[in-house]
């Protein structure tokens, strides 16, 4: 015992004994809390050593400093600030499935402004472990059974102990190499990097790569869209006839259905529909229902699917195009395209901040013209939940402006109730019984998918009876999973599949996600066809009789006979009509048969090997392409004919009252805004709802003089 003391009372000990703690916690997020897929045992032995060689390396800066106390507060600095990334990584990981990056990191303030408490609903029980350290360590010090080493370090033991982190780096590295060659040089998923080096090599790996990508921004120059044009046009899929047009002129109304799958559709729990209303909207003859639509979202979530529905191209292999680049990339986005086109006035509604994702920015560079953000609706105590107003209020609250728009408008509305952690008050639930599985986000699910099916019903009833609907084509999709492939074990039983029968295959199913286009006379149906998120905007662009060839888009109609029907994930990953393509821990594709989710051998199928093999290539290429175009800006030296760039500064979104008011007394009787329409009276009293904060009172909800009168005239 005393021969510990006296090891852990020399400043090279105490090192020792931060490194020790710090691997030993990191071995417990490693298995405990990260999915590394680790599958033989060199690499369980890699994934054991990996943490501690940066943590030496780290923890040795302080050994060149002369000062004691100095060395041993910077030591603890360093310690502290490992823990802090470790936990954060546990804690991104419970939500995204992935890890902390450079772009994540800064950009945290722009999403952390919108995420209020959510971080608190990720901590779990046993996460007193990760804490449990700094207790033992404040122990050892304040009964100085830990004493400050007064005696200066040989500036030789530092470096030796510096080339020692090294050194381990290196054998770390070597070993890695010898199971996964090419490491560093191939581009792999963010987990290889993590099981092979650790989280402070990912770290530095994506820092690095983050740089020489800035780099590359700015040597861009405009003969670096030839290539891109010319994909671009190879990739076109010519309109339906039948269907070109057939929205001219309509209003679209947008409604992006927060983290809903296609699961819930068709629906029941207890016997009871969850979504009983876009259960008769999805099988209305109405509406042209894709029942084999997916998300393609990556890390960016949310603004990765409004980006994909709005440019056509994809999010970032990391992090968020919008908190990264939006605020300074060219855009052919749908509002700019439809306002310059066909004469579109625009619009977003969204109950958080107007910061939250950098929206506030992205939208101008798109060429939305209004953005009423939470500041432009009535707040109270119970009116709003973490990421924002709850959908009934939201949505009700929207009309006193929606009215006022001239027409034809573009305008989406964002749902954030049926968001995770998927907590409901007891008031907003009209007696729905949610299923009883051990885990509350998956009971829980149900109950703000419900309560969402509630919101959009009421919103229906409005449009039907202001008149609105008779005159818009109602677009409605889900944005990306809402519950992870950490807890569709938990669900498994409740879609009939045993929990030890889960698969990969069945978790690529999972998303899946709503696609609707309902409009009067559009002859709709169950359409079977294979897509995602990027064949949104040449969809939506084709109905509305606007040919999309000219456009640099990534996706084809869903409606063409010339659709490609390859659905690209953004981790590489892919589906076909017939097969689904999944990477395995070892990098080798694992290909499912859709129909039965039986796994094939492609060593006993060679023709498939080979097909399989040029998707790959295809997804690899226009994910590539769709970077290039991004990192580089580089719709900034291509204009197609009859579009002009956006100019952000044209935009400002902190007098959205006054410049509708403005608009309309410009125009005079040539307005076309509903509320001109109906004699300058506002429809608001048409909108009914149950929302339980409003107590049946109507006057909550500001009719349109109201709101000229100031009660809600925000100014940012």
């Amino acid at each position: 015992m005393n021969k510990l003391k006296n090891i852990l009372n020399k400043r090279l000990g105490f090192m020792a004994l931060l490194v020790t703690l710090l691997w030993v916690k990191t071995i417990i997020a490693y298995y405990w809390d990260f999915s590394l897929g680790v599958s033989n045992p060199l690499q369980h032995f890699i994934l054991i050593i990996n943490p501690i060689a940066t943590a030496v390396i780290l923890l040795s800066i302080a050994l060149y400093i002369n000062r004691a106390k100095i060395s041993y507060i910077v030591m603890g600095v360093i310690y502290l600030l490992e823990s802090v990334l470790l936990y954060g990584n546990i804690l991104y990981y419970r939500e995204f499935s992935d890890f902390l990056s450079f772009n994540t990191i800064a950009g945290a303030t722009k999403v952390s402004k919108g995420l209020g408490g959510s971080a608190a609903n990720l901590v779990q029980i046993h996460d007193f472990i990760y804490g449990l350290d700094f207790i033992i360590l404040a122990i050892l010090l304040l009964t100085h059974y830990i004493k400050i080493d007064p005696q200066p370090m040989k500036k030789l033991t530092a470096i030796a102990t510096t080339f020692l982190g090294i050194f381990l780096f290196s054998l770390n590295l070597t070993i890695a190499e010898s199971n996964r060659p090419q490491l560093l040089g191939r581009t792999f998923d963010r987990a290889y990097i993590v099981k092979y080096l650790g989280l402070n090599s990912f770290l530095a790996y994506d820092s690095i790569r983050t740089v020489q990508n800035n780099q590359v921004r700015s040597e861009a120059v405009g003969t670096d869209m030839d290539d891109v044009l010319t994909e671009v046009k190879k990739n076109y899929a010519k309109p339906n006839p039948v269907y070109f047009g057939k929205a001219k002129g309509k209003n679209i109304i947008v409604i992006h259905l927060e983290s809903f799958q296609q699961f819930l559709i068709n629906y029941k729990v207890n016997g009871q529909e969850v979504t009983p209303f876009l259960n008769s909207l999805y099988n209305d003859k109405n509406t042209m229902s894709f029942d084999n639509f997916y998300h393609e979202v990556g890390q960016g979530k949310t603004s990765d699917a409004e980006n994909m529905l709005e440019t056509g191209l994809f999010g970032l292999p990391e992090g968020s195009l919008f908190s990264k680049l939006g605020s300074d990339n060219t855009f052919q986005a749908a509002p700019a395209i439809l306002g310059q086109k066909e004469g579109y006035t625009s619009a977003v509604f969204h109950g958080n901040i107007g910061s939250f994702w950098n929206r506030d920015n992205v939208y101008k560079n798109m060429g939305y013209d209004y953005f009423f953000d939470s500041n432009y609706f009535n707040k109270t105590a119970d009116s709003s939940l973490e990421y924002g107003m709850k959908d009934k209020l939201m949505l009700s609250e929207s009309v006193k402006y929606l009215e006022q728009l001239q027409q034809p408008f573009y305008t989406k509305f964002i749902t954030v109730t049926n968001h995770y952690p998927f907590e409901l008050p007891e008031e907003d639930n009209d007696g729905f019984q949610a299923p009883n599985t051990n885990n509350s986000a998956v009971n829980n699910y149900f109950l703000t998918a419900h309560y969402l099916d509630n919101a959009l019903q009421e919103f229906f009833n409005y449009l039907k009876s202001s008149g609105i609907y008779n005159n818009s084509m109602i677009v409605l999709y889900g944005d990306h999973y809402g519950l992870s492939n950490s807890q569709n074990p938990d669900l498994a039983p409740l879609l009939g599949v045993d929990t030890n029968d889960w698969s990969d295959f069945n978790d690529s199913q999972m998303q899946k996600v709503p696609f609707m286009i309902h409009m009067k006379g559009l002859k709709g149906g169950i359409n079977h066809s294979y897509g995602g998120e990027i064949d949104v905007l040449p969809t939506i662009l084709h109905l509305a009789g606007i040919n999309t060839k000219q456009y640099v888009q990534l996706g084809t109609d869903l409606l063409s006979k010339d659709h490609n029907q390859i659905v690209i994930f953004r981790n590489k990953n892919f589906v076909t009509p017939k097969y689904t393509v999944l990477k395995s821990s070892d990098g080798d594709p694992e290909v499912y048969k859709n129909k039965t989710g039986e796994l094939v051998d492609l060593s006993q199928n060679p023709k498939l090997k080979e097909k399989v093999a040029k998707w790959q290539q295809y997804v690899n290429d226009k994910l590539k392409l769709s970077d290039t175009i991004n990192n580089k800006n580089l719709l900034r030296f291509y204009t197609p004919n009859g579009f002009t760039p956006v100019d952000s500064k044209e935009y400002n979104y902190q007098n959205e009252i006054q410049k509708l008011v403005a608009t309309r007394n410009d125009l005079g009787l040539k307005s076309t805004s509903v509320y001109s329409q109906n004699n300058n009276k506002s429809t608001t009293d048409l909108y009914t709802t149950d929302a339980p904060e409003l107590n049946g009172d109507r006057s909550v909800i500001d009719s349109w003089s109201s709101v000229l009168k100031g009660k809600n005239d925000s100014t940012k």
